[in-house]
């Protein structure tokens, strides 16, 4: 990392500290809309109730709402400065300075090692940049800490798919289906695998 960038992400944690102290409400973070699960008790309770209702829901509309909702969940670090950090990526990534986002990233994880979705961000943003092995590696970060994110079962079975592994493919399908069951894009891409996998066998 070059000194510049090291000096750069050492400035944004010392902002974040700053625009999150008392009395500069400038830089706080938005609250998280309201949902019907919001008067549960912790933030592992809301996700629990929204995935009994993810598994069960057959309408594919209703169950992406709930799948949005657990995805906000996932976004709320519960840390005023780490959801900072994470809409700074977000400008970053916009701005097409991936290295940047990728240096922030680094520090939401520093200061949040169990927060799911920067795991995820960061992984998203390798794949993006062609990083696979480095994507892969924080997509078992993510499933280690949630294994019922199905974000991160998408992206590890379409770079398996990639890399000509299908019945790993598959089975990371399989697991994505068996949380997200309505998803009509996984239903298709693990019938194609099926079918390859089949005609290959034959």
């Amino acid at each position: 990392m070059s000194a510049m960038r090291i000096f750069v992400i050492s400035i944004l944690a010392s902002l974040a500290a700053l625009a999150v102290s008392p009395g500069n409400p400038l830089w706080a973070a938005e609250p998280a809309p309201q949902t019907e699960t919001a008067n549960l008790t912790t933030p592992k309770q809301r996700l629990d109730s929204l995935f009994v209702d993810l598994k069960k829901e057959r309408d594919e509309a209703k169950a992406r709402q709930v799948a949005d909702r657990i995805r906000l969940e996932w976004q709320d670090s519960g840390s005023a400065t780490v959801n900072l950090l994470m809409q700074w990526v977000d400008k970053a990534i916009a701005d097409d300075k991936n290295p940047v986002a990728l240096d922030i990233l680094d520090q939401v994880i520093a200061l949040a090692p169990n927060y799911v979705e920067g795991w995820n961000r960061r992984a998203t943003l390798h794949y993006q940049m062609g990083n696979y092995r480095k994507s892969m590696s924080d997509i078992n970060r993510v499933l280690a800490i949630e294994p019922r994110h199905f974000g991160a079962l998408a992206g590890m079975a379409t770079m398996l798919s990639a890399a000509g592994k299908d019945e790993l493919a598959m089975r990371a399908w399989q697991q994505f289906l068996d949380i997200y069951p309505s998803d009509r894009k996984a239903q298709e891409q693990l019938g194609e695998l099926a079918e390859k996998l089949a005609g290959s066998r034959t």
